[in-house]
């Protein structure tokens, strides 16, 4: 039977999503932050202890902030998800040592990319639990 040519530009637009998260995830790793704005039509995170950062200035002072208290930081995929409605999930693990007390940490976090129609992100939703499928295809936000 052939494929309907619907579900070729879903897989098509899937694709491309998870591309642009991978290098999205890439490029933070290595800090390379002009990278990262690529990724972003609207640059947009929100955080579980409900703080949001919005715009190129605050979203690049964030990255900036953190990075300085832990200048390794990074972060290792675990699994990626195509969610309904387009949206994808990422479930990660994030490592750093602190800059202050010289302690490593490891957390699991689970993040929620939002797009735009050209396939570009607009929000980043972190989340400390992986979300409900309802908040995955609502665009719900962020919570601990």
């Amino acid at each position: 039977m052939p494929a309907d040519p619907s579900q070729l530009i879903e897989s098509d637009r899937a694709v491309r999503r998870a591309s642009v998260v991978l290098e999205h995830m890439n490029a933070e790793n290595t800090h390379e932050w002009s990278r990262v704005m690529a990724t972003f039509n609207r640059p947009r995170y929100e955080l579980p202890d409900g703080r949001v950062f919005e715009g190129a200035d605050d979203v690049m002072a964030y990255w900036l902030a953190g990075r300085s208290s832990v200048p390794d930081q990074r972060n290792q995929l675990v699994s990626l998800e195509i969610c309904a409605g387009g949206t994808v999930l990422l479930h990660f693990v994030l490592r750093g040592t602190s800059a202050r007390s010289g302690r490593p940490f490891e957390s699991t976090l689970w993040a929620v990319f939002d797009f735009d129609d050209s396939d570009l992100l607009t929000n980043e939703r972190v989340y400390v639990d992986r979300p409900s499928d309802d908040v995955v295809a609502g665009g719900g936000a962020a919570a601990g």
